[in-house]
């Protein structure tokens, strides 16, 4: 019957999408690339004798993910229900398959990339942030009330989303691990867990956070003494934080203008990846910072729209899960670089360097602005007058 009903709902005509989004979308796509490049040019003369090296690579990955953004706008977005499934299948293979040696490597402190043949190196955490989306959005439509019960709602929610983090966390991707967590933990409050459910697996993803961080490899606990020891250090642990708080206190309020960074000639490590913003906050100082964050903050506020005005829990559960994806990942990055929370290496989404992540947000970004294109207009609220209006007969009316 569901499925009935989702295909009906495919059928139904379709408006445009909602362009501001997309516009912020565009936006925040043109400032990462002039971003990348600025931090990037000295860092790929370097390394590659290049230094448009990265923004080249970039500017490839986002018209390449402009061009999928395109093609699932287009595309009815009720599909994925049916697909939800095998979209799932292909997000756990590829999680997989960075576990077989000789496809997946190493690559800052996480095991987390795979390099097939001369296709440019892959990191499928990314992708499997939309697969957990698409299938959870799906299977909490289907649970309907059974969600609020132990054994039926929780205990399965918690082995599929248990298996994947496994899977993540087998990568030593603990920033991804803490994103997934979010986004999913976001999705089974809002389809309607009951909150003290959703209270005691948040705070047994915090414990098990913090034993993992505590037992877990040097490379991880040299993050956490960054954040609450840089000083100790300044030039060993602290000194990739202390860096970042470099550039913004350098960037004052306007800036040193656009391309005058000092601080990405190798004194930012990850300059043009997790942390641009700080490196925008350098040349376009607290300003264009705070612009790159209001466009964050549009976004956001035009996604929660969307999702409120979803024709169908599906679709509004995909739409939140989507903007939780976005929010988490923005939030997470900008309070590393500002150390307001430890780093994790996670990218500033559309905005920092990286081939997967803009793919895969692009995607997921398409995917939403077709919910966009089903949404229904909230009907208009009824005033006290205009009631007793409809329920007063007119005076030839009781004849």
């Amino acid at each position: 019957m569901a499925m009935r009903r989702t295909a009906r709902r495919e059928d139904r005509p379709s408006h445009a999408p909602d362009y501001l989004l997309l516009t912020v979308v565009l936006l925040l796509s043109v400032i990462g690339i002039i971003a990348v490049y600025s931090a990037s040019y000295a860092l790929g003369e370097r390394q590659f004798n290049d230094p448009n090296f990265f923004v080249k690579r970039q500017a490839i990955f986002m018209v390449a993910g402009l061009l999928i953004m395109a093609v699932t706008m287009r595309l009815p977005y009720h599909a994925l229900m049916r697909l939800s499934p095998l979209v799932m299948l292909a997000a756990v293979a590829g999680l997989a398959l960075v576990l077989v040696p000789g496809i997946g490597y190493e690559q800052n402190g996480a095991r987390s990339w795979i390099r097939i043949g001369g296709i440019p190196p892959l990191q499928p955490s990314e992708f499997a942030k939309f697969g957990v989306i698409v299938y959870l959005a799906a299977w909490l439509t289907a649970k309907g009330d059974q969600l609020r019960d132990f054994s039926l709602g929780v205990v399965p929610f918690v082995a599929m989303v248990g298996f994947v983090v496994a899977l993540i966390m087998l990568e030593g991707d603990l920033g991804t691990t803490i994103v997934v967590g979010a986004i999913t933990g976001t999705l089974f409050f809002i389809a309607g867990a009951r909150l003290t459910h959703t209270l005691t697996l948040a705070t047994s993803a915090v414990l098990a956070a913090g034993v993992l961080l505590a037992t877990g490899d040097q490379y991880r606990m040299d993050r956490l003494t960054s954040f609450l020891h840089a000083e100790n250090d300044p030039q060993g642990t602290g000194f990739h934080t202390l860096q970042l708080l470099v550039a913004f206190g350098s960037g004052g309020i306007d800036g040193l203008g656009l391309g005058v960074s000092r601080q990405k000639f190798f004194y930012v490590p990850g300059a043009h990846t997790d942390g641009v913003l700080a490196i925008i906050g350098e040349e376009l100082g607290f300003i264009g910072t705070c612009m790159v964050i209001g466009l964050f903050m549009l976004l956001l506020a035009r996604g929660w729209m969307i999702v409120k005005r979803a024709d169908g829990q599906f679709g509004s559960l995909m739409a939140a899960g989507i903007l939780a994806w976005i929010a988490f990942q923005a939030l997470i990055n900008i309070g590393g670089v500002t150390r307001l929370m430890p780093l994790t290496g996670i990218p500033l989404p559309f905005v920092s360097y990286g081939g997967t992540a803009l793919l895969a947000i692009f995607a997921a970004t398409g995917v939403l602005l077709s919910i966009s294109r089903y949404t229904v207009e909230p009907a208009p609220a009824r005033t006290p007058v205009a009631a007793s209006r409809r329920a007063t007969p007119s005076p030839g009316g009781a004849r």
